[in-house]
């Protein structure tokens, strides 16, 4: 089978350390032809780690250069800039793979959607945390239904400090909202909420939360929610000034409780309590061992022409939550409700989508 050609957009940590291992660990199905970035350091390391690879400065020049022979496009920019080179690519008859958040405003993100639609394209987000051999676990341990339907889950989240990106250009980026777009509910929110709408089989119909700012950057180093959804609640809690580097999750059932910590996971039924472990390599920030069989799931949507999947339209909700999170943060932390999910665009879509 001749692999699928695809190009990188913005070759930073993730998509070294994290992207690039797992196109070579599939050099069966994908083959990275092209690399565009605008830190001609980073176009060096690029031409030193990909033979034969073509560099462009601007994401414009590649597309202009290389569309006619691509398959894809792997969008790894900061999220400012997620939105509109979807769409270029999108008009350039690419599929695309674009990095979390997908756009920093909900209505940016519909847009996506509604492209992909529209171009017949396949647009996928890196929901990488959901391949985490722990989550993948979770999943297979709620499958079997002992535990019962979920009514409450919570995400803690704690960092350090933000992500670093690489020294060659603005390591400090995530703290600078011009790039990112916000501060860490922005950087980690997708991750916790597409994981809770996963846990909890529905979308939020509210949210209350809080921001803090205590390092002096224009974006938040902490965040705290609670998001209501008809089949229960999910509280988070994300932290760039933790004294440890950690992820503790609780899924609250009808017969029992999940509780995960790093690889830990405690089962516990009946007074009853089981742990297991499932290692993850949570402290590896590339999370480079989760992005193969991601990268499976994006080659099964181009084959089967899921153009706009499940995990697309959580991408979606999760963008609309962190928004309406902010206004809610910014209203002294009133609750906000948030559209009926059988009436926002994203449902509308979904519902266009599966009836063709």
């Amino acid at each position: 089978m001749i692999p699928f050609k695809g190009a990188i957009a913005g070759f930073g940590f993730i998509a070294e350390h994290g992207h690039l291992p797992a196109y070579r660990e599939r050099s069966d199905l994908f083959a990275i032809v092209a690399v565009a970035d605008i830190c001609e350091a980073r176009r060096e390391l690029a031409r030193r780690l990909i033979p034969g690879v073509r560099v462009y400065e601007r994401v414009s020049a590649l597309l202009e250069a290389e569309a006619d022979r691509l398959d894809f496009l792997d969008i790894a920019t900061p999220p400012c800039d997620h939105a509109s080179i979807t769409h270029a690519a999108l008009d350039h008859g690419l599929h695309v793979f674009c990095e979390k958040p997908i756009a920093t405003s909900a209505e940016d993100a519909r847009s996506l959607l509604e492209h992909a639609t529209a171009a017949r394209r396949v647009f996928f987000p890196s929901h990488n945390y959901r391949h985490a051999p722990v989550v993948r676990t979770v999943r297979k341990i709620l499958d079997e239904g002992n535990i019962g339907n979920l009514h409450l889950v919570t995400l803690n989240t704690f960092r350090t400090k933000h992500a670093v990106g690489v020294a060659d250009w603005k390591p400090d980026w995530r703290r600078m909202h011009r790039y990112s777009g916000g501060g860490i509910a922005m950087d980690h929110g997708s991750h916790s909420f597409y994981l809770a709408f996963d846990w909890l089989r529905s979308y939020p119909t509210s949210i209350t939360a809080h921001m803090e700012h205590h390092g002096g950057h224009d974006t938040e180093d902490g965040f705290s929610c609670t998001a209501s959804f008809p089949t229960g609640t999910a509280i988070a809690h994300l932290t760039w000034n933790a004294g440890v580097r950690k992820v503790i999750y609780s899924l609250h059932g009808e017969r029992g409780a999940i509780t995960i910590e790093d690889d830990d996971i405690q089962i516990a039924i009946g007074g009853k309590v089981e742990h297991i472990s499932a290692s993850s390599h949570w402290m590896d920030a590339s999370h480079a061992a989760w992005f193969t069989s991601l990268l499976n799931e994006f080659v099964d949507a181009i084959r089967t022409g899921e153009h706009v999947g499940k995990s697309a339209l959580d991408a979606f909700h999760s963008v609309q939550l962190i928004q309406t999170a902010y206004a809610s943060s910014r209203a002294s932390s009133h609750m906000i409700a948030l559209p009926p999910a059988h009436a926002s665009p994203a449902h509308r879509l979904e519902r266009a989508v599966a009836t063709g």
